[in-house]
């Protein structure tokens, strides 16, 4: 693609059926060079995400995980799940036994398997969370 997209900032695309010169981006699929409208606020994706640090995970909540993450010390982004506060308090409730404090949980085999679950739908978190941002563009484009 000749510049980054506008929404993830990714740098690789395919030829768009509207002609030569218009690029989709293959990270979130948002049509290179469409301007969304700056009226609107911009779309939020809140996610609910899993760090490994050691053998704990912390299960929290973002609507902005690029800024969030960066303040967190981890070792691995492990997956993301899109939701909010609704559904990182469920999977609180649903790791609760494991619970080593606040949000972090012992990185036991059912939270494996969770997490497991979630790459198998989407290796990359980062590719999944530009994915589910573009989707929300494109919606409030139309």
């Amino acid at each position: 693609m000749p510049f980054a997209c506008r929404v993830c900032g990714g740098r690789s695309g395919t030829a768009d059926a509207a002609g030569p010169g218009h690029w989709i981006c293959t990270r979130c699929g948002w049509r290179l060079g469409d301007a969304f409208d700056s009226d609107l606020p911009r779309p939020v994706v809140a996610v609910v995400y899993y760090l490994r640090f050691g053998g704990r995970v912390k299960i929290g909540t973002s609507e902005q995980p690029r800024r969030r993450l960066a303040a967190i010390r981890h070792d691995e982004v492990l997956a993301f799940e899109r939701g909010g506060r609704a559904l990182e308090q469920q999977r609180h409730r649903e790791f609760a036994a494991i619970r080593e404090g606040g949000e972090w949980f012992t990185l036991d085999e059912a939270l494996r398997a969770h997490i497991d679950a979630l790459r198998a739908a989407a290796s990359d978190p980062w590719l999944a969370y530009d994915r589910w941002l573009g989707e929300a563009f494109r919606n409030a484009s139309s």
